[in-house]
Formats: C-alpha cells, sequence, structure tokens
C-alpha cells in the first residue's frame, strides 16, 4: 500500500448545474468541488460534449435505456472527472467516465485505469441510487419525481 497516496478527507461543495436533455436521456447535472476549485462553462461545455459523443452511442447500443440519469462534473485536486450515469431494466446503473489529470494532455484510459467513482462522487451516487428506489421502483414509476429528487446540496 503507498500511504503517501491517501488524502485525508474534507467534504467537498455540491451544486446543480440543472438537468440536460442530450440524445433523448435526461440527466441531472451535479457539480462536486475540491478546495480551491471551481466549475467553468469550459468543463460543463465538455461535460455535454462527453456525454454527446461517448455516452449515448454507448446508451443506444446497450439497450434497455429508461432514458435517465446524472453526471457529475467533479474538479477534483488532481484533475477533471466527468461520470455520466443512465439507468436500464428498471434497476441497473450503467457508468462512463472521462478523467484528466490538470498536467495531462490526454485524458486517461478508462479501460486500463477502470476507476468507478472517489469517495466524494460515491456519496451522491449512492443519493441517486436512494432517488431512483424511492421515485421509480415503486406500482407507478414516476420519471418526473425522479428527475426533481436532487442529492443534498452543500457539501459531499
Amino acid at each position: 500500500m503507498n500511504a503517501g497516496t491517501i488524502e485525508i478527507y474534507r467534504p467537498r461543495d455540491v451544486s446543480t448545474l440543472g438537468d440536460w436533455n442530450i440524445g433523448g436521456l435526461k440527466l441531472k447535472a451535479y457539480g462536486l468541488a475540491a478546495d480551491g476549485r471551481r466549475i467553468d462553462d469550459a468543463m460543463v461545455t465538455l461535460a455535454q460534449s462527453f456525454v454527446r459523443q461517448d455516452v449515448i452511442p454507448c446508451v443506444a447500443a446497450g439497450g434497455d435505456s429508461n432514458g435517465l440519469g446524472f453526471v457529475i462534473v467533479h474538479p477534483g485536486s488532481l484533475g477533471i472527472s466527468i461520470s455520466a450515469h443512465w439507468w436500464i431494466q428498471g434497476s441497473v446503473l450503467c457508468q462512463r467516465n472521462y478523467r484528466k489529470l490538470y498536467t495531462a494532455s490526454e485524458p486517461m484510459d478508462a479501460v486500463r485505469r477502470p476507476a468507478i467513482a472517489c469517495v466524494w462522487e460515491l456519496a451522491l451516487i449512492n443519493a441517486e441510487q436512494e432517488a431512483w428506489r424511492k421515485t421509480m421502483m415503486k406500482d407507478k414509476p414516476d420519471p418526473l419525481a425522479y428527475m426533481e429528487e436532487r442529492a443534498a446540496f452543500g457539501t459531499a
């Protein structure tokens, strides 16, 4: 174990970036910022482009999409992470990640380095699975209620 790479936990700011409808996929967009970092227009544009170019083809190829999901735009301590998530088959969460170190010219290879999420992103993912279970996994699924149900803002 390399203990030198373990961060000390400090809460990070969580914000809403609105709702996005890209390629027929309705997404709740979240911002999650490390200390001293902020989400700017270029990051939002990058995230929307990532969804359009990389995620939507995966959604279409995989099939069984419920047409709903969420995105996390996360300028972290070392780089930017964009995680796009969508629901399939009524209870399965799929994910595509974009990760790029601030010092790198190219994004990380998500196949060779198959990271799922950091501890701060996992808090938002958990809130989203609770929202899905509460609003969609019942006798009368309510997509509108799912889109309105947001993770608590403030910190993760």
